[in-house]
């Protein structure tokens, strides 16, 4: 029975054994705090992490939930696990034993059987270790207070979190990733604050591991989260005819699912891994096979999507799972579906299934209340303490000057002005892999060789990798075709071929940019750093990446940001109200 009037908290959980996080939301339902465990390890993906850090939690719990009279704690996992993971286990292939010697039935996937096996035995490993951190601190902490438990579909967490952090009052949901309890799609109807299961796709077919097979083809690691590097090489190779027909004959949709040519299937494979990027050779190498797979993987989802609309009717959508990271693909997405309207959560991928689910354990436990569409605001995870910026601008023996409110943001405006590279950590860090003017490495978007300078003294990354455009919004129309907000920096649009020449550093070889939309609404901070950037230059463009280099998270703690700052070719950082130089950056 739940306390009257108890002051209830919900604590929400990715268990995946990639992207661990956590989310907690509070009593009236409003989002206290969500973030991916790998910010904090500074561990790319955080591979076989808990989400519920024993040295962290405890003081996440006392600054956000110190009042607390119940917990609801909700995972993104059913407990139970399928019968073919159960049966895999049984029979020993998911042991190391197993995995060494590729055992297992190879079936009709992307992915090699160990593959696959080590995904499962992860999984089973991070769902059997679930909430001991957890459990321990709330017992010490908060000894007494009621605690509830609750698991949700992995792909349900998907859609709540696109759907009930989206503008809408209804629209159709499409889920495509990797894999869930039993499938790697699931298709919903959002209407009157509820949700509505209409399709989902049982089988290994999956289009998530599709890119992860794709992503191994081109020479790079999915493991790793390298599907990046395909998105930005794809755009320097040409249509493979031959590659295209396997790819077709391969994997085609079904209304809202995808079947699987048996006869010809592991023949196609094998044609294609004999089109593998070979050690050595450089990215370029496999530039085609890039362009070729994305052009396929884009058709199939638009595909999937006007099946969707065909079945739902709605004009918006709401799009999520690992798939819905494809910016290239849901650019063209309104051009190419009869969708009208597209909302991408900033966390899309299994990370931002902690808030997911605890949202569905909010939403369960108040059926009655009205909720009014939103816009979730990106910026939820930690801040830097004021304590810390303060000790490094003490000991650091670096020039650094306090410049509290409109100052940082004027004399931050003249550096990019003049060239210079900086780091802007700015409040709270955002939730999801991309810096949207928080945790952001800033320049000046006009110089060309702006771009290949980041790439090769700041983050140390393949050169053929674009950068994105953070544009004030009021000025899209003017610079992009087609212009569509994208809040989070998740589609990518065609530049106007006037707007080119005058921002070559973010615009890539197809003349397209993974634009961010900089509301004041959203970000005023970030919006009068742009403005004031706008005035000195007449472009209302920033180039905009993330704070960090290349495999490692975006930075977490004062610690990290000097770190990516002195080990790298920045010139300044900004972190809250003071600007660090380096003693050859003018001041």
């Amino acid at each position: 029975m739940r306390p009257s009037k108890a002051r209830t908290y919900y604590l929400g959980l990715c268990l995946t054994y990639h992207d661990p996080a956590l989310a907690i939301v509070g009593p009236d339902g409003g989002v206290l705090f969500a973030e991916a465990a790998e910010r904090r390890l500074q561990s790319k993906r955080a591979l076989n992490a808990p989400p519920d850090d024993l040295f962290q939690l405890p003081a996440l719990l006392q600054a956000h939930c110190a009042d607390a009279d119940e917990f609801v704690v909700a995972c993104n996992w059913q407990e139970s696990r399928p019968l073919h993971e159960r049966l895999a286990r049984w029979l020993g292939w998911l042991s190391p034993r197993g995995i060494l010697a590729n055992a297992g039935r190879r079936v009709h996937a992307w992915l090699e059987p160990y593959q696959l096996y080590h995904m499962q035995a992860a999984q089973h490993h991070a769902l059997k270790s679930r909430l001991l951190n957890l459990a321990r601190s709330l017992r010490r902490d908060f000894p007494g207070i009621p605690v509830r438990f609750r698991g949700y579909d992995h792909h349900l967490c998907h859609a709540a979190l696109a759907c009930y952090g989206s503008p809408f009052d209804t629209a159709a949901c499409a889920v495509i990733d990797s894999y869930g309890e039993t499938g790697s799609m699931a298709f919903f109807a959002y209407r009157d604050g509820r949700l509505r299961p209409i399709a989902g796709l049982e089988g290994p077919q999956s289009l998530g591991f599709y890119y992860m097979k794709l992503t191994e083809l081109c020479g790079f690691d999915w493991l790793g989260g390298e599907e990046w590097k395909v998105m930005g090489l794809a755009s320097y190779g040409k249509t493979d005819a031959e590659v295209l027909g396997w790819l077709r004959e391969m994997m085609r949709v079904e209304a809202l699912g995808l079947s699987t040519r048996h006869d010809v299937f592991f023949d196609r494979l094998q044609r294609l891994e004999a089109r593998r990027r070979r050690p050595g050779e450089a990215p370029e190498a496999a530039a085609d096979l890039a362009h070729t797979g994305q052009q396929f993987f884009t058709e199939t989802v638009h595909c999937l999507l006007s099946h969707l609309h065909d079945r739902e009717g709605s004009d918006n959508l709401a799009f999520a799972g690992g798939c819905a990271l494809n910016s290239t693909c849901n650019g063209q997405i309104l051009e190419s579906t009869p969708f009208q309207a597209l909302y991408v959560p900033p966390a899309p991928t299994d990370d931002g299934t902690a808030l997911g689910a605890a949202w569905l354990a909010y939403r369960e436990d108040h059926p009655e209340q009205v909720f009014e569409a939103s816009h979730l605001s990106p910026y939820l995870g930690s801040e830097i303490p004021v304590a810390d910026i303060e000790r490094f601008a003490r000991y650091a023996g670096l020039p650094v000057r306090r410049l509290p409110g409109p100052a940082l943001a004027d004399a931050a405006a003249g550096l990019l002005a003049e060239g210079k590279i900086l780091g802007w950590v700015q409040g709270r860090a955002e939730f999801g892999p991309r810096a949207l003017g928080n945790r952001s490495i800033l320049a000046d978007p006009r110089r060309a060789e702006t771009a290949e300078r980041i790439n090769r003294e700041v983050k140390f990354r393949e050169r053929f990798r674009p950068y994105a455009p953070a544009i004030l919004h009021e000025h899209g129309p003017d610079w992009f075709e087609a212009y569509q907000e994208s809040p989070y920096m998740e589609r990518t649009l065609r530049f106007r071929p006037e707007a080119r020449e005058r921002v070559p550093a973010v615009v890539h070889v197809d003349g397209t940019g993974r634009l961010q939309t900089v509301n004041p609404e959203w970000n005023p901070r970030f919006h009068d750093l742009l403005s004031r950037f706008h005035r000195l230059s007449g472009v209302p463009v920033l180039l905009n990446t993330s704070f960090n280099v290349m495999g490692k998270p975006i930075v977490h703690s004062m610690e990290d940001a000097f770190g990516v700052f002195l080990g790298s070719g920045l010139d300044a950082l900004a972190v809250g109200d003071h600007l660090f130089t380096k003693p050859e950056t003018p001041s």
